[in-house]
């Protein structure tokens, strides 16, 4: 498959109104995407408990020509329990969108914790079924695991088409992601590259500002540009994904993205500062995924959690926002150290631990 450029909408983070999409918004947004050249939109069965696919359906698959658009969605592990909820589920989602097939259908979040369950449940064998029956164009894989596990995965399954990973600069070496590892052994597999959360869910963005004033002493830049641009720089990367939730996102990003252009050695240098400083403040490395909320039996706002304790960590007031978001739902305290939370998260974050740490701090 051809794509007409490198910059694809992620639709996990969409305009809210309260507990709802901004279809009103989205529906702008896709329009000024599309206006300046971009047509690649990504979702899941699960994003915005389920609210992404049917924003989607509204806002773009009713709107646009099929053949306007790529749409990409994935088959998520959370959804069936045996090979027979597949079809089903799968039905659902088409249904959903609002579309007859799916340009790219990935197997969601792919690591070692539920590789066995898609495994008995055939779900491969499905995708590839799918894909000869006209209901997706190319089948891949949604990865969160080490460079080991993916060399794995792709080996038992050869017919894998292209790989989503996380990559961004924090992220290079970090040994919990290793994403620079896992980018290698896409090479050596000759299997395109997707990136997903090359702004690391907002924290490449939300810098503080000794990280800020070494990206304006090199331009007049957002701290996003060099995230995507970053990522999107590396010859093997075909497409990256940003979850843009308002138009002023999406200006800023088509901005750089549409006539792009790699990053050069000054502004190489500039995140590598930037890394260092990075690494020196904030210890959680949360994306705000939400896959530990939905996994969460006491619903705890983990995320927000999170992102109070590393404003705290920077000097900020981390307290504000620790109030607000636990006014209405658990606070950390609430935690009853399940371990749910762990097993779903793709960042493999010892998050009881943390929220340990949270309640010390604010509570």
């Amino acid at each position: 498959m051809e794509f007409k450029n490198n910059f694809g909408f992620g639709c996990m983070r969409l305009p809210m109104k309260n507990e709802e999409v901004d279809l009103q918004e989205f529906s702008k947004m896709v329009d000024i995407f599309m206006e300046n050249g971009f047509n690649y939109f990504d979702t899941a069965h699960g994003y915005i408990k389920g609210k992404s696919e049917t924003a989607i359906k509204e806002c773009l698959t009713k709107r646009y020509k099929r053949e306007d658009y790529i749409l990409v969605d994935k088959i998520s592990g959370w959804f069936f329990k045996k090979e027979e909820d597949i079809d089903p589920y799968f039905n659902e989602m088409l249904e959903k969108t609002g579309v007859d097939y799916f340009d790219i259908l990935l197997m969601h979040t792919q690591n070692r914790k539920n590789y066995d369950h898609f495994k008995e449940c055939r779900a491969y064998e499905k995708a590839f079924e799918y894909k000869e029956k006209g209901l997706t164009k190319m089948v891949g894989i949604s990865f969160h695991d080490s460079p080991e596990f993916l060399d794995k995965i792709l080996t038992e399954y050869p017919q894998i088409e292209v790989v989503q990973i996380q990559f961004n600069y924090l992220d290079t070496d970090n040994p919990s992601v290793e994403s620079l590892g896992c980018y290698e052994v896409c090479l050596k597999h000759n299997k395109p590259v997707i990136v997903m959360e090359p702004v690391k869910g907002g924290r490449l963005v939300n810098i503080n500002d000794e990280a800020k004033e070494i990206f304006s002493a090199v331009s007049g830049m957002s701290p996003a540009s060099y995230a995507i641009r970053y990522a999107a720089g590396f010859e093997n990367v075909k497409m990256v994904l940003s979850g843009m939730s308002n138009v002023e996102q999406m200006l800023d990003n088509i901005s750089f993205m549409k006539d792009f252009k790699p990053l050069n050695e000054r502004e190489l240098k500039a995140i590598a500062d930037v890394k260092e400083i990075i690494n020196k403040t904030e210890q959680v490395p949360c994306t705000s995924c939400l896959y530990c909320v939905q996994s969460c039996p006491k619903k705890i706002n983990i995320p927000k959690i999170f992102e109070a304790y590393n404003k705290e960590l920077k000097g900020e007031n981390g307290m504000l926002l620790y109030v607000e978001t636990t006014k209405n739902s658990q606070k950390a305290s609430e935690c009853i150290k399940c371990g749910k939370c762990e097993f779903e998260c793709p960042q493999f974050i010892d998050i009881r631990r943390f929220l340990n740490k949270s309640k010390e701090i604010f509570e």
